[in-house]
C-alpha cells in the first residue's frame, strides 16, 4: 500500500525540548492501514514504512496516535535540513508499507 499526501510538520508537545517533528497521515488512509494490517504490528503498534519526501527517501516506522485518530510519521533532522523544512511547513509525503 502506498499513500501520497500533503501534511504540515508539527512538534510533539510531550518532547518539545527534544524537537521531535512529525506529520500525520490522513485519517482515511490510517483507517485503511489499520484494516489492512490487523495485528501485524511491532512495538507501540508501529509499522515499517519507506518514505519519500522531496529528494529524500528513508526507512522508518509510523505509529498510531489515538489523540489524532491517525498514524504519525517522524521526520528526522537530516531530512528536515536537506529539504529545508520546519514546524508549520507543508510537505508532500509518500509512505509505502513494507514487511506486510
Amino acid at each position: 500500500m502506498v499513500v501520497v499526501f500533503d501534511a504540515e510538520l508539527w512538534i510533539w508537545d510531550a518532547r518539545r525540548s527534544d524537537s521531535w517533528f512529525f506529520v500525520s497521515l490522513p485519517t482515511e488512509a490510517s483507517e485503511e492501514i489499520r484494516d489492512l494490517t490487523g495485528r501485524a504490528r511491532r512495538g507501540f503498534g508501529s509499522l515499517r514504512v519507506r518514505v519519500t519526501l522531496g529528494g529524500s527517501t528513508w526507512t522508518t516506522s509510523i505509529f498510531p496516535d489515538s489523540a489524532r485518530g491517525s498514524y504519525v510519521l517522524p521526520i528526522k533532522r537530516a531530512v528536515r535540513e536537506a529539504e529545508a523544512l520546519d514546524a508549520g511547513d507543508l510537505a508532500t509525503v509518500t509512505v509505502e508499507l513494507i514487511d506486510l
